[in-house]
C-alpha cells in the first residue's frame, strides 16, 4: 500500500468531492440507527475522520472508509468532513473497504456476500489466489469465517434481490438459500411467485430438490408448484387471500396483523349473530 505521510493527517473536504466506493456492498439505511448517528454528527460533527483516495483524472475523491458518516453528515447540512487520504489502487481500496467493515456488530449476510466477493475480485488483480474461493488460502480474505462458509456467502451473489432481501429480513435460512442460488435467474422468480402465492418459503429439503431437479434438467413450472405446495410437517392448514382483495375494506394505516385481528373480531361477531338468530 503506497501511502503519502504529507496527507496522513486529517484534512477537510467538501461533500461535493466525496464519492461512494462503486458498488460498494454495505447498505445505508435511513433507519433509527441513522438518526443517532446524524444527531451526533450535527452536534459534535464527525469524531472519526473517512478515509479516501483520490479518484485519477478529477479532483474528487473515493470513500473507503465513513460512507454511514458521509450519509448522516449530508443529513446533518454539513458543507464538509475530516478525511485520511490515502494514494492508493482501487485493489487496495477494496481490500481496505471490506476489511474494515465486516467487524461490525450489525451485518446483514447479502452484505457480507458481496464483500467477500469484492474483496476475492480484488486480491484476483492482484495476482493472489483465494483457492476454491477461499479453502486453503481464506486468510487472505476473512479470520471470522471458514474457507467453506466463505463460500456458501459468495454463492448468495447469484440470488435474484427479492430473494436475497428475504434472506436479510431473516424469513430464508443460508443454508437453503445456498441450495436455492444454483438456480438460474427466470426459476428463481418463478419460485419467488410460488412463495408469495402460498405465503411460504422451501425448506431445505425443498431447496435440495429444486437444486437437484434444475442439474438433472427435469425442473419445469408444474414441478416446482408441485415441490412448492407440499405442506410441510409442521404447517398449519392457513386460509390465504391476496392482500388487494381486502385492503380497502380497511383504513391505510392498518398493518397485515390489525387486518388479520380485524377480520377475526368480525367472523365471530356474525357467527354470535348467527347462534343467537338459531337459537330463537
Amino acid at each position: 500500500m503506497r501511502i503519502d505521510n504529507n496527507l496522513c493527517k486529517p484534512i477537510a473536504i467538501s461533500i461535493e468531492k466525496l464519492h461512494p466506493f462503486e458498488g460498494h456492498p454495505y447498505k445505508i439505511l435511513d433507519n433509527e440507527e441513522m438518526e443517532t448517528l446524524t444527531e451526533s454528527v450535527h452536534n459534535e460533527g464527525i469524531l472519526s475522520p473517512l478515509i479516501v483516495r483520490p479518484l485519477e483524472g478529477t479532483d474528487g475523491y473515493e470513500v473507503i472508509s465513513g460512507h454511514r458518516r458521509l450519509h448522516a453528515a449530508q443529513r446533518a447540512g454539513l458543507s464538509e468532513v475530516p478525511a485520511l487520504v490515502y494514494e492508493i489502487s482501487r485493489e487496495e481500496a477494496a481490500i481496505m473497504l471490506v476489511d474494515s467493515n465486516l467487524h461490525r456488530e450489525h451485518i446483514l449476510p447479502s452484505e457480507k456476500a458481496f464483500a467477500y466477493k469484492l474483496k476475492m475480485e480484488a486480491l484476483k488483480h492482484r495476482g493472489i489466489t483465494c483457492g476454491q474461493v477461499g479453502h486453503k488460502s481464506r486468510d487472505s480474505l476473512t479470520d471470522d469465517d471458514s474457507g467453506r462458509q466463505v463460500q456458501r456467502y459468495i454463492r448468495l451473489t447469484y440470488l435474484i434481490p427479492e430473494l436475497l432481501q428475504l434472506i436479510d429480513d431473516g424469513k430464508i435460512a443460508l443454508t437453503p438459500a445456498v441450495e436455492l442460488s444454483y438456480l438460474p435467474e427466470k426459476a428463481q422468480t418463478c419460485l419467488l411467485e410460488e412463495m408469495r402465492r402460498n405465503d411460504c418459503t422451501p425448506s431445505l429439503s425443498q431447496a435440495i430438490r429444486l437444486k437437484k431437479e434444475y442439474q438433472a434438467k427435469t425442473l419445469t413450472v408444474p414441478k416446482l408448484r408441485s415441490i412448492m405446495g407440499e405442506e410441510k410437517a409442521n404447517q398449519k392448514d392457513r386460509l390465504k387471500i391476496p392482500m388487494e382483495r381486502i385492503r380497502k375494506f380497511f383504513p391505510k394505516s392498518y398493518t397485515t396483523a390489525q387486518i388479520e385481528d380485524e377480520i377475526v373480531r368480525l367472523c365471530e361477531a356474525q357467527f354470535r349473530k348467527r347462534s343467537e338468530r338459531d337459537a330463537r
